[in-house]
């Protein structure tokens, strides 16, 4: 979740913008205004910020901005409640607002419009909005479980040019292939079928490695330039690691673990009452006994106690 503080514009522009048919817009909240049309709510939004007309930007709007892969589960009224909350959280209370959902991106997005002036003429501060926008965006991504992407994974690879379009594409391969390769050779192996090649920098005339290059579509770039976590340290320590899982998934089974599971045939229509019962009765000869034993040494030892009692 992001959001855009857009400035410089009047009632009527922003709520031409927001509210326009191409985008397929739907308010999903509102207060203090009547929803007609763009006349309508723009004639109230002006009458309310004539309370304070020393004010020159009573305008007050934000885009929202969500990840697609949030898209299944972002319903209109969840996305009317996550706006609420930051309204709230930003201080925008007590005033006249809407908030309208767009269609016309493949990512859910909606836009707040708002008047700075509230209800009782006060003004709504903007100071240091902007910073406290992105950490209550943060804040909300975590508490709603929103999907949080880096940098480079909101960057639109289509868009890019070279070097840079080959740069991002590495990035995607490496963190697909990194997480699942148990060493160099199979990861060597995996990205030479997608076109990247490896080159390992030695320290001197040594042995040791201290770095790493991949090439791909002519362009060379260090692994530390890809992304931090793909410099050569970072990617054998990850390696380790899968190699290190893969060992502890292959061990074998417990001994607890490796005891066969008992699956009692029904005889009756209640298949788990049945089971339960069938779990007492595995080695019925072996629990008589047993259960003799114990009732023999618990009458031996309570003869005991009483002998004791006796003697004081």
């Amino acid at each position: 979740m992001i959001a855009k503080i857009v400035k410089g514009s009047g009632f009527r522009e922003v709520t031409g913008y927001i509210i326009d048919s191409k985008k397929d817009a739907r308010i999903i909240a509102h207060a203090g205004l009547f929803i007609e049309d763009v006349t309508t709510i723009t004639k109230a939004f002006e009458a309310q910020a004539g309370m304070n007309p020393k004010v020159s930007r009573p305008v007050g709007h934000i885009a929202l901005g969500f990840s697609k892969e949030d898209e299944s589960r972002l319903t209109s009224r969840i996305m009317a409640e996550i706006a609420l909350e930051y309204m709230g959280r930003m201080g925008i209370r007590n005033t006249q607002f809407f908030i309208a959902r767009h269609f016309d991106k493949e990512h859910p997005h909606i836009h707040i419009a708002y008047n700075r002036i509230d209800n009782d003429g006060r003004t709504i501060s903007d100071k240091n909005e902007r910073i406290r926008s992105t950490r209550i965006c943060k804040e909300l991504t975590k508490k709603y479980n929103l999907y949080f992407a880096n940098g480079k994974e909101r960057v639109k690879q289509h868009r890019l040019k070279e070097p840079d379009k080959t740069k991002y594409g590495l990035y995607s391969i490496l963190k697909s292939e990194v997480s699942r390769c148990g060493n160099w050779n199979i990861l060597a192996a995996n990205l030479k079928k997608q076109g990247v090649e490896i080159q390992f920098k030695y320290k001197g005339k040594s042995d040791e490695v201290q770095g790493i290059v991949f090439t791909m579509n002519g362009y060379s770039f260090s692994g530390s330039k890809i992304d931090r976590r793909f410099s050569f340290s970072k990617i054998d320590a990850a390696l380790e690691r899968n190699r290190r899982t893969e060992r502890m998934e292959m061990q074998p089974l417990s001994r607890h673990e490796e005891l066969p599971t008992f699956q009692p045939e029904s005889s009756g229509n209640d298949d788990s009452y049945n089971g339960s019962i069938g779990l007492f009765m595995l080695d019925n000869t072996d629990g008589q006994a047993e259960e003799n034993r114990f009732e023999e040494e618990l009458k031996r030892r309570n003869k005991k106690k009483k002998q004791r009692k006796i003697r004081f």
